[in-house]
């Protein structure tokens, strides 16, 4: 009995179960599935193909990206210094060079510049200390005894060790220091180009030079002397002449001594961003005519360098175009040669150098800032194109004699006074031979004026103190014939001074495009 109600309830279920299990079988015989199609209707976006039926993927970050502009694409550029970056620094006090650990103290005289960022702005002070003073070599020393000279200066070795901002950030650094530069010059190839704004100008300016004459010229140069003569600081500068003709002076380094200081360590900035609309002209042709200044990278000198050898030189400052884009940021590379090389010679020829830059190289951080863009931003510039520049200006020390033709080339000059120097010298050699007739008595020891200055120009102080003291005509001679045969052959005999642009010269290059056969040859590797 109990068997047949079980079978009875089992007939009356079987008409229930056939939906369930239509509602399961095949999609093709029943498309319709309510429980997938409302999971899609609550997601915002279609699926991917290869994503699971019942899940909804939204597009991946690489979709995003194409569907943005590429002004809205943003790089993350590093404010960082690299080794060898060189700091320019001129003392602002004066310190004696006396032992080692004596604090020296100084100011950034040029901004330093990190891709387009001023990092360390020009007025930034930095202290430091001197690490070593050498003893002079015996040769040294006898060549100053010859010259009246008993106490010859010493080498010596100087480091900076803090930085300070002119925000008030302090910076600790570790540098190698090159030797100090007691007094620069900044040369220029073409002193007027900011006057001459257009073909009017020039022709304007060239009749002006042209109608002036070399009397004017003369006036022109005595009148500058006499502005230096008189300028601000003409006693300290004749307290130096003094100290310079003395026999034993102490040594100092003087109140604007130049030092350049390359970083050992790297220095961090943090990091800043630029759009692609303010990266859109990086790696463009700069303007004709416009100035790069630039520092090298490595010593070039007329002594060693030929036609042909490789010049590298460093931006120090980003260049912008005429709408104020940035076109080349701070740490591109100038790449170019030695065009002429001429060494010193013996009978006082001295020594002259022309370089020229033939190519520009984007900086890597520009480079690797283009690149996190590349995929978006409509910036097609390369990172390597062809110019043509040559030096229109650079800063070397006084004692360099150095200064540039029309055309950038570097050549040493001589002395204008050398030629009085040296016939003054002779002449005094001469009048100390000769014996003092005064009021009808004769003195064999000479004149004591003429005796004073033989004496002064063969030793100096000591000489002419000397002579004036022993009042012996063959001393005055002996005095003024050392005198006369040290500036005939310093000014006239000996080897003349060779062009030598230290390593980190400031350069001023003038951008100029390259001739059209020039520009198509392919870059060597």
């Amino acid at each position: 009995m109990i068997f047949i109600r079980h079978l009875s309830l089992f007939i009356l279920l079987i008409p229930c179960c056939i939906p369930a299990a239509s509602a399961q079988s095949d999609p093709v015989e029943n498309p319709q599935r309510p429980a997938v199609r409302a999971t899609q209707a609550s997601c915002g976006e279609a699926p991917r193909e290869d994503a699971l039926v019942s899940l909804c993927v939204p597009p991946s970050s690489s979709e995003e990206d194409a569907a943005r502009p590429a002004s809205e694409f943003v790089a993350r550029i590093s404010l960082n210094l690299p080794n060898g970056t060189p700091l320019r620094i001129a003392l602002d006090q004066c310190t004696r060079v006396d032992h080692p650990g004596e604090m020296i103290h100084g100011k950034v005289v040029e901004t330093v510049y990190a891709f387009d960022q001023p990092v360390i702005p020009a007025g930034s002070i930095v202290s430091g200390r001197i690490l070593s003073v050498s003893p002079v070599s015996g040769v040294k020393r006898t060549l100053a005894y010859a010259s009246g000279n008993f106490s010859p200066f010493h080498k010596y070795e100087v480091t900076f060790e803090m930085l300070t901002l002119l925000d008030g950030r302090q910076f600790p650094i570790k540098t190698a220091v090159s030797s100090g530069k007691a007094e620069v010059v900044h040369l220029l190839s073409n002193p007027d180009k900011a006057k001459q704004t257009g073909a009017a100008g020039r022709a304007a300016d060239n009749a002006k030079q042209e109608a002036k004459g070399k009397v004017q010229e003369a006036r022109e140069q005595v009148h500058e002397t006499w502005q230096k003569i008189t300028a601000p600081g003409r006693m300290h500068r004749f307290e130096q002449f003094l100290l310079w003709q003395s026999p034993y002076r102490r040594q100092y380094l003087e109140q604007g001594t130049r030092f350049v200081a390359d970083l050992d360590a790297p220095l961090d900035f943090g990091e800043t961003t630029r759009t692609g609309v303010q990266l859109a002209a990086v790696g463009g042709a700069p303007a004709p005519d416009s100035t790069l200044k630039a520092r090298l990278v490595a010593e070039v000198s007329s002594a060693t360098a030929t036609r042909g050898t490789a010049v590298t030189a460093i931006l120090t400052e980003p260049l912008y175009s005429p709408a104020h884009q940035l076109i080349l940021p701070a740490n591109s590379r100038l790449v170019g040669r030695v065009l002429q090389a001429k060494p010193a010679h013996r009978l006082h020829h001295n020594g002259e150098l022309r370089v020229i830059f033939e190519r520009i190289e984007t900086s890597e951080e520009a480079v690797q800032a283009l690149s996190q863009m590349q995929a978006h931003a409509e910036n097609s510039q390369a990172s390597s194109q062809a110019m043509a520049g040559n030096l229109e200006g650079l800063e070397v020390a006084r004692s360099a004699h150095m200064m540039l033709d029309a055309e950038g080339g570097a050549r040493t000059t001589d002395s204008k006074t050398r030629y009085l120097s040296t016939g003054l010298a002779v002449l005094l050699a001469a009048a100390a031979t000769h014996p003092d007739g005064e009021h009808g008595t004769t003195d064999a020891a000479g004149d004591p004026g003429v005796r004073t200055a033989a004496g002064g120009s063969g030793f100096r102080l000591t000489g002419a103190l000397l002579s004036l003291a022993v009042k012996s005509a063959p001393v005055s001679m002996a005095f003024g014939a050392y005198g006369a045969s040290a500036s005939i052959y310093s000014n006239f005999i000996s080897r003349g001074q060779d062009v030598v642009l230290p390593k980190d010269t400031p350069l001023e290059v003038g951008f100029g495009r390259p001739p059209p056969t020039a520009a198509s040859q392919p870059r060597s590797p």
